[in-house]
């Protein structure tokens, strides 16, 4: 299977937000007694249509819950009666605006290329071109000398539709079959669609309402998807789909009932197994059968339980498990091919209290580990002959490096990603046997940029309860530190999720 790393070609937060302070600014001068608010455009109200709402044995009252529906005439003009207003309010901004979207424009390149990476005999990649909006999926066989062959040109697909989207780009074994979704309504209501590459034609079969990802078996003509609710957007259906056939026909493979669940289908990085991963905050539950038996009935791997979390990749004759089974920071176990309940998991990497196990990548002679220590996310290798692991090691005090698109197993070569305070977006390639490291792409910033102008730091903020709140900070060389300066703060951390130090060309 072939995912593309998106690329987002929007503009930073940064330009929201500024657009935003300055509304607010204006919106606050005009609420100041004057001609010129009188003069001003009077603001849409929503008409108030009282509805009552009982849950959990208490009643409220919603007097807009009317405005949810999306399809009703009514809403639409209330919409667009609020869209017309703002337009007005803001119009006086409008060369701000323009100011500050050609500064942040001025910083981006406007084409570019993603690194290439290696599956199957192609090279993968992703381009952009000046003065267009819209990726284009390319990849070369052989070398990166070869033929360019054009799997998708958004730009032109894109043509008369005021959005599109293109999404999980999945490539057949054989390489000659393309999956992909599509949403013209930015709703993430992706249609499914087929590209033969060998022909370039778009097959007929189109599967609507799903989350634009397949999962390929290994007969290149059957394919696994997961349906959305139309409502709620979750992810709730697996269906077994065969090209050329209509989609009304479609096998279903199982349906998530609970709402608390999402579900999507994937392959291993071996391509030998599908599975069917239903995911919760607190809980996980996966199924699976070989891929090159698309029609096997799925194999429950281990019941779900509550505060379970458990994932799984395959590699040889075994199945490797991250779990918190018994490990509040996770672990890594294995399971045999045919005996992968809970009970029978071997551990492979033991729980640490200091150390939180992030992820891990499987290679043919090392197991690569990605991990959080004092919040800083570390990259381990550990070879499989036993001989003595290592970290990497990224030169800075502060950062955020993690494990990127690796596709092939015989490798020596791990893929990562870093960037800091000072450093913009990169890609490297690292060897795991001779400690080689090669950038192959680090983003380019316009607008004069220099990080040696920078200096980053890390230090350790003492709570309350004596825990260390780690903090990164970065400011122009030459600064003084008497504690006079204003200094911009900024922090997030809940649900597991950190803020990691990363750049921002924006700020």
């Amino acid at each position: 299977m072939t995912i593309f790393p998106r690329r987002s070609r929007s503009l930073p937060p940064l330009v929201l937000a500024c657009c935003l302070a300055a509304a607010f600014l204006f919106s606050a001068a005009a609420c100041k007694p004057s001609a010129v608010q009188t003069a001003g455009p009077e603001a849409p109200k929503a008409e108030v249509f009282p509805k009552e709402l009982t849950l959990h044995g208490h009643t409220r009252v919603d007097n807009y819950y009317w405005l949810n529906e999306r399809e009703n005439p009514k809403v639409l003009k209330y919409l667009e009666a609020e869209n017309t207003y703002t337009r007005a309010v803001l119009k006086p901004l409008e060369p701000l605006e323009q100011k500050l979207y050609g500064e942040f424009v001025g910083r981006i390149k406007q084409t570019d290329l993603s690194v290439p990476y290696r599956e199957d005999g192609y090279y993968y990649y992703t381009r952009y071109e000046e003065g267009k909006d819209y990726p284009v999926y390319c990849r070369k066989k052989g070398s990166l000398e070869g033929d360019e062959e054009v799997l998708l040109n958004v730009n032109e697909m894109a043509q008369g539709h005021g959005y599109y989207s293109v999404g999980g780009l999945a490539v057949s074994p054989d390489n000659r079959m393309l999956s992909y979704g599509v949403d013209t309504v930015s709703r993430r209501k992706y249609s499914l669609r087929f590209k033969n590459l060998a022909t370039g034609e778009t097959l007929p079969d189109e599967i609507v309402n799903t989350t634009g990802a397949a999962a390929w078996a290994g007969d290149n003509k059957t394919v696994f998807y997961t349906q959305i609710d139309e409502t709620t957007l979750r992810p709730q259906k697996i269906f077994r789909h065969v090209l050329g056939t209509p989609a009304e026909t479609d096998i279903l493979i199982f349906h998530e009932a609970d709402e608390t669940f999402t579900v999507e289908a994937y392959t291993t990085k071996s391509k030998r197994f599908i599975f069917v991963a239903s995911s919760h905050t607190l809980s996980n539950e996966y199924r699976f059968i070989p891929a090159d038996k698309p029609t096997a009935e799925f194999k429950i791997f281990e019941p779900r339980e509550r505060n379970l979390e458990y994932g799984v990749d395959h590699y040889g004759d075994k199945f490797y498990v991250r779990t918190n089974m018994g490990a509040k920071n996770f672990r890594l176990m294995t399971a045999s091919l045919d005996r992968t309940a809970k009970a029978d998991w071997v551990e492979l990497v033991p729980h640490r209290d200091d150390v939180y196990l992030e992820g891990f990548e499987l290679f043919k002679g090392a197991l690569v580990l990605e991990e959080r220590r004092k919040g800083l996310l570390q990259i381990r290798i550990m070879p499989w002959d036993k001989s003595a692991g290592h970290d990497l090691d990224f030169g800075e005090a502060t950062y955020s490096a993690w494990i990127s698109t690796n596709r092939e197993f015989d490798t020596d070569w791990v893929r990562y990603a870093y960037t800091s305070l000072t450093t913009p977006m990169s890609t490297f390639d690292y060897n795991m046997v001779t400690r080689e490291k090669k950038l192959m792409k680090q983003e380019e910033v316009l607008g004069g940029f220099d990080r040696g102008n920078y200096q980053a730091d890390r230090l350790y903020a003492p709570a309350r309860d004596g825990a260390e709140v780690p903090v990164s900070i970065v400011y122009r060389k030459g600064f003084v530190k008497d504690g006079r300066a204003p200094g911009l703060l900024y922090a997030y951390g809940s649900y597991g999720y950190s803020t990691d130090a990363a750049f921002d060309p924006a700020g």
